[in-house]
Formats: structure tokens, C-alpha cells, sequence
């Protein structure tokens, strides 16, 4: 390593909505990208799918568009030292593990058919012990409720299945499988943090739980089909490497889902510290240190990293919709062709004219774990207007964000001291300053918000030498920060916040059983 220029770590970010592939120097600085958006698919409204296909297609495209680029600038490809991937979490994909073909398309974390078999879940025996195990309660979430749902309605699935060749996974799982080349070299793994969001994984020991499989295996024998292997989050031999392509024989060393990645990304490495990333949908991950933390009010225990020597638990706080709500007002509503136009048109109007957005497009998650509700708007008037709804969609976020925080507090014992935010929706400096008015606690934004991606990078970086360990890391991303204080008095936030439960509380029942 001659200099710090010539040190390079190359980062996959598959997303909900896009996939993007970003070179990063040791300093934490992107010197290349490329992204590319795919297919939403809605077969029914609350299903959302993705052709796992075009997923590893985009990967490719990604990747060549960005090497190209890094190639112009006059770099080479051997500086590029790791790869690392961060993925969409819950997201499920079946395939024969023979032929490698997908079974189906990838059934989205945002998707609600599940719904009716996550309340069956819950009226067994025993599902009230689960959650002590997985960390997780039962809902339509977690990724067991997806395979369940393959198994009994698609016949092809059910077909691979009965002659045991029926292979399941994450899209990190999918993704390293193909990019290794498939069933020739069967690299089968997935990373604690993914494990972790199955809903098979006995959160404590970092492996699949018997107990949970039996519960689970109530109509098809799960042990049957093919699970991926757990391994750490930061490996050089556990995930291969790409087989073809411009990076051909480069080796994947770092497997993080996007949440934990972004985690990583801020540096949140000591207990206490804590992210919240506005995208696709919003999730706050609280850094609770070397052992999980059952919550007791509605959030989520996962694994934060598993590096060598280093693993780490975090609450989680889980919010469906964030960015894709600004994406409705855009695709559904024809508000405008781009995203920050919603801020400017949010800041047309005072406030938000008395409008509260419940944005429960699937339900609401972490602390309410509501799935018989819809998105609802209450408190229209002949005064609103295009701005009101704007401003009501980007403050449910923040509104939810609120409820997350105090629902954290009371799990830790502890009030946060700032609060750090990375994700598309963080650009709008309207959204970050009603986030401080609502939680009274400093929102910390950083210059450089591509944070998902600079996590996946530092978890490749680690296992490949890039850096050696957490201090190594004191000058990566060190650019400015932004910080947002509260302005708005303490009744008004309040008076904001009991409207909000109030529309939370009128929207629930709403979805009639299927």
C-alpha cells in the first residue's frame, strides 16, 4: 500500500428501489458510482415484488458503469482490495439449489400478504415465547412469513421443495450466490445481521434455533430446505468472489444489511450511539453493546455487526414508509417529477393546515406493530391544500421516529444525546428541523450521507486490511456536520404528537380480514 490514494474499497448497496455499486477511498471518500433503478411489481395492492434476476443484473450494470468510470479518472482495478455488499433486509427469494433458478419473484419487505398468516402465527401455542428468542415479534416482517406464504400458493415452490432441493435466502444470500457463479460453486452463506431478520435465528447464539424451526414447520417440514450458513459480517473467505465481470476473482469480504450498514457507516460502534436512515422506508438502530435487549415496548432486538473479536446488538425501531411516501405523492399523485420539489412545495404553507398523514401503506411497524390499518389523511378541509399533504407526509416520519425514541428510552433507561440520519430524506432540511422539533434531542447530519454503502465497505475493508480496527477509522467521513436544534416550544410539539396518536389510534381496524 504505497499511499492512501491508492487504497480503494469497492461497496454494492442493493436497495429497495435501486442498486448502486460506489468505490470508496480509505478515507471514506466515493470516488466513483453507478445506479440503477428496477421494477417495482404489484401483482395486488399491499404485494410488492422483484424479479431476482434483474436484481443480479443490475448488480452487474452497476458495477462495470462504475469501474468505468474509476478507470477514466486513471485508477486501476487491482487497487480495489474488497468488495462489500449491503442489502435490502427481509426480502425473500426461493430457487432450486440445483439448477439455481428462482422459484418466483423476491416477495419485498414492504409486502403485506403475509398478513393473515402472521395473526394464524400468533393464535399458536407458544408464540408468545418467541420473540425472547429471535428477537422479533411475529408479524408480517420477518422473512418466515414470506416463505410460509411461497410454500402453500405456489406449486412450483411446493414441487422443488418435496424433492428437497428448495433453497431460501436474503437477497445478500441471492446475491452472493450469484455472483460466485451459481450452483458450480454454491456459495451459500448470509451474514448474522440478515440471519437475524428471518425469524429462524436464536438472536443470542447467532444460529438457527430448533425451537423456532419446530414452531414454525407446523404445516412443511422447514429443516427440508436449504438454509444459508451464518457467518460473520466481516470475512475474507466466507462469501468467494465475483466470478465474471470487471471485477472478476475479486473477493467479497463484508456482508451487512442496509440498516446495519448504515449503522456502521456512522461509526456507531460504542453502546448508546445511535441512526436513524430516512430512505425507502426509516429504521433507527440503538448500538446496546455485547448482549441483545428484549424489547418490552414494541421494537425489535437484532445483531448491529458481527466482526471478529466484535459483535454488537442494537434496538430497532422500524418504520414502512418514509421516502416511498414522497414517491406516492410523486408515481400516484403526479406532484412532481422530482423528490426535493416536495420540500419546496412542503414549505408553501406555515404548517401543515390541521392534516395528519397516517402513511400506513403496509401497516405500521415498531412501536405499534398495527396491521389491519391503511393510509389514511385526516383533517381535510376546503383550506387544504398540495402543500399540506406534502408537509403531513414528511412529518409522519417524523412523527414515528418520535414514538421509536421514546419507546428506546424506555427499553435502555436512557435519553439519546443526538441523534444521527443518513437517507434520501435527510437532504430536506424541513423534515430534519420538524425531526428536532418533535424529539428535542440535536439531529446530527453528515456531509457525506452515503453511509449505507460506507458501512458495507468498512466491514469488506476490515477483513481485507484496509483498516485495521475501530480507532483506524477516527478519520473516515470526517467532513462537516449539519445539526438541527429544536425552535418550537414544547406545547406545540406536544399538541402535534397527541393529534397524530389520536389518527393512529382512528386508523387501526381499517383492512378487513382476508
Amino acid at each position: 500500500m504505497s499511499s492512501q490514494d491508492d487504497v480503494f474499497v469497492g461497496s454494492i448497496d442493493q436497495g429497495t428501489t435501486s442498486t448502486r455499486f460506489l468505490i470508496f477511498n480509505r478515507d471514506g471518500v466515493p470516488v466513483a458510482d453507478h445506479q440503477e433503478e428496477f421494477t417495482q411489481i404489484h401483482p395486488h395492492p399491499g404485494w410488492c415484488e422483484h424479479d431476482p434476476d434483474e436484481i443480479v443484473n443490475t448488480v452487474h450494470d452497476c458495477i462495470k458503469g462504475a469501474v468505468d468510470k474509476f478507470k477514466t479518472d486513471g485508477h486501476s482495478n487491482d487497487k480495489i482490495k474488497a468488495i462489500g455488499i449491503s442489502n435490502q433486509r427481509e426480502t425473500t427469494v426461493v430457487w432450486d439449489i440445483k439448477s439455481g433458478e428462482a422459484l418466483h419473484n423476491a416477495i419485498v419487505w414492504t409486502d403485506t400478504r403475509t398478513s393473515g398468516i402472521a395473526r394464524d402465527l400468533k393464535k399458536r401455542k407458544g408464540s408468545d415465547e418467541l420473540m425472547d428468542i429471535c428477537g422479533e415479534p411475529i408479524s408480517s416482517y420477518p422473512s418466515v412469513t414470506r416463505l410460509l406464504w411461497l410454500l402453500k400458493n405456489v406449486d412450483k415452490v411446493k414441487e422443488v421443495y418435496e424433492r428437497g432441493d428448495l433453497a431460501f435466502g436474503t437477497i445478500d444470500t441471492w446475491l452472493v450466490y450469484k455472483l460466485n457463479g451459481g450452483p458450480e460453486k454454491n456459495v451459500f452463506v448470509t451474514d448474522a445481521t440478515n440471519a437475524s431478520r428471518t425469524a429462524f435465528m436464536d438472536i443470542r447464539e447467532v444460529k438457527y434455533s430448533d425451537h423456532l424451526l419446530d414452531f414454525f414447520s407446523y404445516e412443511f417440514d422447514l429443516r427440508k430446505i436449504h438454509m444459508p450458513e451464518i457467518v460473520r459480517s466481516s470475512d475474507a473467505k466466507a462469501f468467494g468472489a465475483i466470478s465474471s465481470g470487471p471485477l472478476q476473482g475479486h473477493k467479497i469480504t463484508g456482508v451487512l444489511g442496509d440498516q446495519s450498514a448504515a449503522l456502521v457507516g456512522q461509526k456507531g460502534f460504542e453502546p448508546g450511539s445511535a441512526k436513524n436512515t430516512y430512505g425507502t422506508g426509516c429504521f433507527l438502530l440503538y448500538n446496546v453493546g455485547e448482549k441483545p435487549v428484549i424489547s418490552s415496548h414494541g421494537l425489535l432486538a437484532t445483531v448491529a455487526y458481527d466482526f471478529e473479536g466484535h459483535r454488537a446488538y442494537a434496538l430497532e425501531g422500524s418504520i414502512a414508509v418514509a421516502g416511498s411516501g414522497v414517491h406516492f405523492l410523486m408515481r400516484n399523485l403526479g406532484f412532481s417529477f422530482a423528490s426535493h420539489k416536495i420540500t419546496e412545495l412542503a414549505e408553501t404553507v406555515p404548517d401543515n393546515g390541521g392534516l395528519v398523514f397516517v402513511t400506513a401503506f403496509s401497516g405500521l411497524f415498531a412501536p405499534y406493530w398495527i396491521d389491519d390499518c391503511q393510509g389514511t389523511m385526516f383533517g381535510i378541509t376546503q383550506h387544504t391544500q398540495r402543500g399540506h399533504v406534502a408537509r403531513a407526509t414528511l412529518e409522519a416520519v417524523c412523527f414515528q421516529t418520535k414514538a421509536i425514541l421514546d419507546a428506546m428510552e424506555k427499553d435502555s433507561g436512557h435519553k439519546l444525546h443526538e441523534l444521527k440520519v443518513d437517507g434520501g430524506m435527510s437532504n430536506s432540511a424541513l423534515c430534519m428541523q420538524t425531526q428536532a422539533d418533535l424529539v428535542d434531542i440535536p439531529i446530527v447530519r453528515p456531509k457525506m450521507r452515503e453511509t449505507t454503502s460506507l458501512g458495507a465497505a468498512i466491514a469488506a475493508g476490515f477483513a481485507a486490511g484496509v483498516w485495521k480496527d475501530f480507532d483506524a477509522l477516527k478519520g473516515v467521513n470526517k467532513a462537516d456536520e449539519t445539526v438541527f436544534e429544536r425552535k418550537m416550544s414544547d406545547a406545540d410539539s406536544a399538541r402535534m404528537v397527541r393529534r397524530w396518536e389520536k389518527a393512529v389510534q382512528m386508523c387501526a381496524g381499517w383492512k378487513d380480514d382476508e
